[in-house]
């Protein structure tokens, strides 16, 4: 958000313009309800990796800022952590953005597990927000991570354009981009790193456990859309007409078909060694139906020659669910306790710090 002077002609005073910002290096900042027309103040919504939900108001004409409200968050102390925007480099030298955080005492030795998530569809923006949850990770000294790769629209309109139909592979690659500037910069053990997409980010996971299936110790696959080659050929299914505008349209275009055959994660399971892989679905999902990762863990099982002792492939369907999870605040904790539990296990990082 940027704050904008208008000069008494009415024209725009571009050179005072303000960004709204408390300083923060990941500040993600929204505009909040502001329904007078003549209001002297704005109201906006500010978060980052470190900062919980804050309601804030600004005096335009002064610059005085007022804090509303801050989302009590007990016993978190920020100056614990520290959030930090990296930058990747991709195979066709696009520069992708990362944001980082982790305790101040976790050293970029090379020795730190690591947590990485993605999304990259729909033009949906993972902006740095707090998550509470992320605390269990960061207190064991976990770096967590956001890789901001093609599809999505952090960096605008040409970012998602360049990441969707016939170049929707460069959301994989940025994602596998990313894990590599982690460990090559030290920040994590590149054998301690743990990777989570869900929905569509869950066919980032499908496609990049085929990709690169050495870069990724464990893998969280939430409501994964893995065999969507198959869902996007039948235009009988609900959504199938509309994905055709994120996906391509493969009933009517070969060349489509042709390339996301190459990197459908259900069509492209290789006999290697695999990453422990976590599949959670619901039974009641209308936007991925729960066969597709039913399909996919049970292609995984009979393909990888990984030790599926040491790196289990686990198949959870909520039978009360929909693509949200469960329904109701303790349950939806439970739930998301286990995944991270799970994923603590396979990175070996359980004990606190």
């Amino acid at each position: 958000m940027r704050i904008i002077p208008r000069a008494a002609d009415g024209s725009l005073r571009l050179d005072q313009a303000e960004d709204l910002t408390h300083g923060g290096r990941l500040d993600t900042v929204e505009l909040d309800a502001n329904p007078n027309w003549d209001q002297q103040a704005v109201r906006y919504e500010l978060t980052s990796l470190l900062t919980p939900p804050t309601v804030a108001e600004r005096e335009v004409a002064t610059g005085a800022t007022e804090i509303l409200r801050v989302t009590p968050v007990p016993n978190f102390d920020p100056s614990l952590y520290v959030e930090r925007r990296e930058w990747a480099r991709a195979a066709d030298g696009t520069a992708i953005p990362l944001s980082v955080v982790a305790r101040r005492e976790v050293a970029a030795d090379g020795t730190a597990p690591g947590y990485l998530y993605g999304y990259g569809s729909y033009e949906v923006s993972v902006d740095p927000s707090f998550v509470p949850t992320r605390l269990s990770l960061l207190d064991r000294g976990v770096v967590v991570a956001i890789a901001h790769v093609r599809g999505g629209g952090e960096m605008g309109r040409d970012w998602y354009d360049h990441g969707k139909p016939l170049e929707k592979k460069n959301s994989f690659s940025d994602f596998v981009a990313a894990a590599e500037h982690l460990g090559a910069s030290g920040l994590v053990d590149p054998a301690r790193l743990g990777a989570e997409g869900r929905g569509a980010g869950g066919s980032l996971m499908g496609a990049v456990a085929n990709l690169a299936p050495g870069r990724f110790r464990a893998i969280i696959a939430g409501v994964p859309f893995v065999d969507a080659l198959t869902t996007i050929l039948d235009p009988s299914l609900p959504l199938t007409v509309g994905e055709w505008e994120e996906w391509g349209d493969p009933l009517h275009d070969p060349a489509v078909y042709e390339y996301m055959k190459e990197y459908t994660p259900y069509e492209n399971v290789q006999a290697v060694e695999y990453p422990a892989i976590f599949a959670a679905t619901s039974l009641n999902d209308t936007r991925v139906f729960f066969v597709e990762p039913a399909k996919w863990v049970a292609r995984l099982r009979e393909t990888v020659t990984s030790d599926q002792a040491e790196r289990p492939i686990v198949f959870r369907c909520e039978m009360v669910a929909g693509h949200g999870g469960r329904s109701g605040r303790y349950r939806k904790w439970e739930q998301r306790a286990d995944e991270l539990a799970w994923s603590l296990d396979q990175l070996g990082a359980t004990e606190p710090l």
